[in-house]
């Protein structure tokens, strides 16, 4: 392109010459005048073009190269112009919405291979991730880390905290139910073990008919109490259960003794020898099971994550609520990011030029828009051509 325009040049050059001695009252003047009014035109257009992005002829006039001299503060102003023009929240939630982001993932999730592929991709990052953690990098993790923040960690006002929500919120029922439950059949199934213990405790001088009669009453109205416990959700055993518990909250968070001696037993427990190898070892049988669940593409992991895609997707389609609820934490999360880090993600620009030699900076916006540039060295050409064809006309009918 700069051959194109410095040709036209030449080209118009050329033609001033040959008609320069011609008669000037006839065609050639009007062809000399525009040849001389286009040689005007492109040698302005050039340095014009020229100054922006260095001196013309190596000449340091004023107000010349002056993308390598201001540089840095274009390259600010142009990040202040990226900021408060793109990177604000209206903006962003506008481009959001019509991005139709949660009907598009929805439908996206819909095809069984976009599910397989999400699956191989988690279970490509999690293998990535589980292989890079050695075993001895989580044995000092948990011996160096995490055992002794625990060991210094109060823990009583908040087992305390977490015991009372749990008892106010009845969350505790289900375990005592499963607890009952498995003791009323294990007792069910073994009277014999239960007639050994309690016939230990017999007196020596009772007569074994009266210590089966006994027993055996004991047993039967042992099971019976059980099964009363577990059906009645107000049974008096449940309240005393739960009036200890509540009390044990409240003594976690407020009686200095029971605090000292909960905070006793937990570091007994986390200062034991043998704690760190048992979490290594749960984490090794963890690890092992998780490796073997993502090999199997008929394991449960994998089933299950096929399953929770298609639910996802198939919300995301069919159910507006889902959509507006999922658009509405991308609008808030995309808004929180544009708030809060707009300034530093456009400040990308401003730190990229401020590292760009002058001389390179320049060389850079040159060739990003140098067909455009040589395009105003050929239109300055062309215009000025033409404006000395008119001005040459007007001059004479003028005179």
């Amino acid at each position: 392109m700069r051959l194109v325009a410095l040709s036209l040049l030449g080209l118009a050059a050329v033609i001033f010459v040959a008609t320069l001695r011609l008669p000037h009252d006839g065609l050639w003047g009007y062809v000399n005048t525009s040849a001389e009014a286009a040689m005007v035109g492109a040698l302005a257009d050039w340095f014009a073009v020229t100054a922006l992005f260095r001196h013309p002829l190596g000449l340091s006039i004023p107000h010349t190269a002056i993308i390598p001299r201001r540089k840095n503060e274009i390259g600010r102003n142009l990040q202040e112009f990226v900021t408060e023009n793109f990177l604000t929240e209206d903006i962003a939630r506008e481009r959001l919405a019509a991005a139709r982001v949660a009907d598009r993932i929805g439908t996206w999730l819909g095809a069984p291979d976009h599910r397989r592929r999400v699956l191989t991709e988690a279970v490509r990052v999690s293998r990535a991730g589980l292989g890079r953690l050695s075993d001895d990098e989580v044995r000092q993790l948990v011996s160096d880390f995490l055992l002794p923040r625990l060991t210094k960690e109060p823990v009583a006002p908040i087992a305390g905290t977490l015991l009372e929500g749990i008892v106010a919120q009845g969350t505790h029922a289900g375990l005592v139910d499963l607890g009952l439950e498995h003791f009323h059949n294990w007792l069910r199934d073994n009277p014999g073990t239960f007639a050994s213990v309690i016939g230990e405790r017999a007196p020596w001088w009772t007569p074994p008919w009266l210590d089966d009669k006994v027993i055996g009453w004991s047993y039967g109205q042992l099971l019976t109490w059980l099964n009363d416990i577990h059906r009645d959700l107000r049974h008096p055993a449940r309240r005393a259960l739960d009036d200890l518990l509540r009390r044990l909250a409240d003594d976690l968070q407020t009686d200095p003794e029971v605090q000292e001696r909960a905070e006793a037993l937990k570091e007994r427990l986390l200062t034991h020898p043998q704690v760190p190898e048992t979490a290594l070892a749960l984490w090794s049988s963890f690890k092992a099971s998780l490796l073997a669940a993502m090999d199997d593409e008929s394991s449960y992991f994998h089933v299950r994550g096929d399953e929770l895609l298609e639910h996802i997707g198939r919300h995301l389609r069919e159910d507006q609520i889902w959509r507006e609820r999922l658009e509405a934490r991308l609008g808030e999360a995309v808004s929180f990011v544009v708030n809060t880090y707009g300034h530093e993600l456009a400040e990308v620009i401003s730190v990229t030029v401020d590292r760009w030699d002058g001389k390179e900076a320049a060389e850079r916006i040159e060739l990003h828009v140098g067909r455009d540039l040589q395009f105003i060295r050929i239109n300055g050409t062309v215009v000025g051509a033409l404006a000395g064809l008119v001005i040459h006309a007007l001059a004479t009918l003028l005179g």
